[in-house]
């Protein structure tokens, strides 16, 4: 059994007021000008909030939502400007708080705690036995990593680790950093979120991308909008489905929670939205069960194909499915076997609601299905992607305006990460391509994702692991193992903007490397620079700082990269590191010669706006073995938790990004200062002899019989679905075991955790 550190006390401060019924407006303006102000002062904010989303400006990292073609000059939202003026503080970590405060007493701190410190200014480094960080020259910092990793007796005992905050230059050095070296240890944090994604629509399609636009967006009949929750992880997607209303189509919500945005949205930017009632979103919504989504796709498909036998051909598109895919006979066979038990079972929602949806399917020539992790975080994520994508091939939905999958990515380039080879598995076009054009053999073993690099450290194979941006050990599911594993390792490294709980969970050596930010200006020795990244839409464009770097002492990821390169690999050979960070547009080129879509890129690039890569599936060309898309048989797969139980999905508040807080409130849910909280229905609160405000531990069962515990969190009244539960990440990660994983895509199931609620000692 394990427990989980409490990080704050528990929420003795908690109130509870109605949940909103709408997102953004005035207060989303407000709260947004608050928080930038109190950040990063007028001037900062001003220069930061004007440029961010523009052609030349600032690319928001606070989510991989597309830019329009026309934009406003205020083309961010609430947590976009949160996010953008927290990296653009004018707080600063120096010296002097490492040497207050130990290792140890620093991860006592909360991570709304560690993150409101402000800005790294310098190197540190934690040395063995030492207690605190203590400054460290770039020079000593880079050797130390260099003779570190040259000391190993395989590359493979070294992990590189990055989030999608990293720019296609950097990343694209990186792997080739990496691969150099001599490993396939690329894990990233799409393995704890898209990669069931990735996995389904590779498996159907042969591209593990969405095939839509913005344009499809707008044009569409009808939107499916499915375990996602757009008013906070994506709030410009809400201007998108605003659009996609006044044109006249229909948006369906699916999700075990109502959320703020998908019931109204008034839209700042309009006079509509700051002094009328705004735009409702989604005409229908359907509080599903947490896992439900599988069974409810194959209800819509079995009610189509009743509905083509009792209309032949009026409703499949026959010659679609005749001339682009394959299996369809199969598919249909065992379609027809799914019963209206076992859905409305796995749902929680009732005939007569899947039939009105059905009603709404058979109206629209032109679909789309938008998701987000409320999908890809179960044990079935794949092949609940697999089945919507055969949802949409019976009626022609792809391949065609107005009509598509669409993964709505969370990380501003995750999407561009991968594009660039960051991946554990990347295929053999890919690697001969790099290695012809740096002279080198990569490696082609499989090397490890984010779990199994967990279970790499634990069982002492990996030594040594380097984390390019992003929080690893608050990301990743099983929070005691993966501490652990981290402390096991003889170094780590961490290359970040700000303080954040990876810090104080370090290695024998540990270090803390600086680097700019996506707001500060990079300059290097062939003058001022710029990065690129790809959204959720695989549109490829500039980001450009604006402001002063944090401190001098600072270096860019690119320039990072490149020096450990040259450091470990030795001077000379085929790769240009010092060029690289010499200028990002060599990068460029080099990988225009590598990766398939990116010719001319340096051109094509500086085009305000940039460019979108090609996707063979919006030219019913489907790289899969056959040629073809592929339709799929997926049993039904449905979470039962026994008597006395709930289903107990991970979620973010309204005022956090990722893994880090940003304050204590939920505004759009209601919860005010506090984050150890669990939502629950009434109806299964009353029959669980709890009532509203109990504080409770949370235990979540597993099949092997393990137990794992999160203690002291307040029960708020909710209306969730039936049977479920929802609470905050990352408070919640140690409730889910490191071997809890989606099939295929070995992504952690943080929303589908069968807990019960124990009533908490007195403490």
């Amino acid at each position: 059994m394990s427990k989980t550190r409490p990080d704050v006390d528990p929420p003795d401060d908690l109130t509870v007021t109605p949940p909103k019924t709408y997102a953004a407006g005035v207060p989303g303006v407000a709260h947004a000008m608050e928080y930038s102000l109190a950040q990063a002062g007028p001037r900062r904010t001003l220069l930061t909030l004007l440029s961010l989303n523009q052609s030349e400006g600032i690319d928001c990292p606070g989510c991989a939502w597309p830019d329009p073609k026309h934009r406003h000059k205020n083309e961010y939202c609430e947590n976009g400007a949160k996010h953008v003026t927290d990296e653009a503080t004018t707080r600063r970590v120096t010296r002097e708080l490492f040497a207050a405060h130990s290792v140890a007493e620093l991860d006592t701190k909360s991570d709304m705690w560690l993150n409101q410190q402000g800005r790294l200014t310098e190197p540190m480094v934690k040395r063995p036995g030492g207690t605190h960080y203590e400054p460290i020259g770039w020079d000593e910092a880079l050797g130390l990593v260099a003779d570190e990793l040259n000391a190993l007796g395989s590359p493979d005992e070294a992990m590189f680790y990055t989030s999608g905050r990293l720019s296609n230059e950097a990343a694209f050095l990186l792997q080739l950093f990496a691969r150099s070296y001599g490993t396939n240890n690329l894990p990233d944090c799409s393995n704890m979120c898209h990669e069931s994604s990735g996995s389904g629509l590779g498996e159907t399609l042969g591209v593990g991308k969405g095939s839509v636009s913005l344009d499809d967006i707008h044009e569409a009949d009808l939107v499916f909008v499915v375990g996602q929750n757009p008013g906070t992880n994506h709030p410009r997607m809400l201007t998108a489905l605003e659009e996609t209303k006044r044109n006249g189509g229909r948006v369906i919500a699916v999700n075990p929670l109502p959320e703020a945005g998908l019931i109204r949205f008034k839209n700042p930017q309009k006079a509509r939205g700051v002094v009328g009632r705004g735009t409702p979103i989604a005409d229908v919504f359907l509080k599903i069960r947490p896992g439900g989504d599988l069974a409810l796709f194959q209800m819509l498909n079995r009610l189509l194909l009743e509905a083509e036998d009792a209309a032949p051909g009026t409703v499949l598109d026959h010659a679609y499915i005749g001339a682009h895919t394959i299996g369809f006979e199969e598919f249909a066979a065992h379609t027809r076997t799914v019963t209206w038990e076992h859905v409305l079972e796995a749902t929680g929602l009732t005939r007569a609601e899947i039939e009105g949806v059905h009603r709404e399917v058979l109206a629209a020539q032109k679909v789309i299905v938008c998701w987000a992790m409320g999908l890809t975080q179960h044990r079935h994520g794949v092949p609940t992607i697999r089945e919507l994508v055969s949802f949409l091939l019976l009626r022609g939905n792809l391949g065609r305006p107005g009509a598509g999958v669409c993964p709505v990515r969370g990380h501003s380039n995750v999407q561009g990460d991968r594009t660039m080879g960051i991946w554990e598995r990347a295929p053999d076009s890919f690697l001969d391509a790099l290695g012809r054009e740096f002279s080198f053999e990569p490696p082609r073993h499989h090397g490890y994702d984010s779990v199994a690099g967990v279970r790499a450290m634990r069982d002492g194979k990996a030594r040594v692991f380097v984390g390019v941006a992003g929080n690893f050990v608050r990301a990743m599911s099983d929070s005691d193992v993966t501490e652990a594993a981290l402390r096991a390792c003889s170094l780590t490294v961490q290359i970040s903007t700000k303080l954040n709980r990876s810090h104080t969970v370090c290695g024998e050596t540990a270090l803390i490397l600086p680097t700019l930010g996506r707001s500060d200006r990079d300059v290097q020795a062939s003058g001022e620079q710029f990065v690129t990244v790809e959204d959720s839409m695989s549109e490829v464009h500039q980001s450009r700082g604006r402001l002063d770097p944090a401190s001098p002492d600072l270096l860019s990821e690119v320039a990072i990269i490149s020096r450990l390169a040259r450091r470990t690999l030795g001077e000379g050979g085929a790769i240009p590191w010092e060029e690289f960070e010499a200028d990002y547009a060599s990068i460029r080129d080099r990988i225009a010669r590598v990766v398939p879509g990116f010719d001319d890129f340096n051109a094509r690039v500086a085009v305000p706006g940039g460019f979108r890569l090609p996707n063979p599936v919006n030219e019913n060309r489907f790289p899969t073995p056959s040629g073809k898309a592929v339709f799929t048989c997926n049993d039904l797969d449905m979470i039962a938790p026994p008597p006395g139980h709930l289903v107990l999905q991970s979620l973010r508040s309204h005022d956090q990004w990722n893994t880090i807080p940003y304050a204590m409130n939920d505004r759009y849910r209601g919860i005010h200062d506090a984050r150890r909280i669990v939502m629950v229905n009434p109806d299964d609160l009353a029959e669980l002899g709890l009532a509203d405000r109990d504080l409770v531990d949370i235990v979540s069962i597993w099949t092997d019989g393990s137990e794992r515990r999160a203690e002291g969190f307040r029960v708020v009244a909710y209306p969730a679905a039936r049977g479920s539960a929802a609470s905050y990440y990352p408070e919640t990660n140690v409730l889910v075991p490191l071997d809890s994983v989606a099939e295929v895509s070995n992504t952690p199931t943080s929303k589908g955790v069968i807990v019960r609620l124990e009533p908490a000692l007195s403490r």
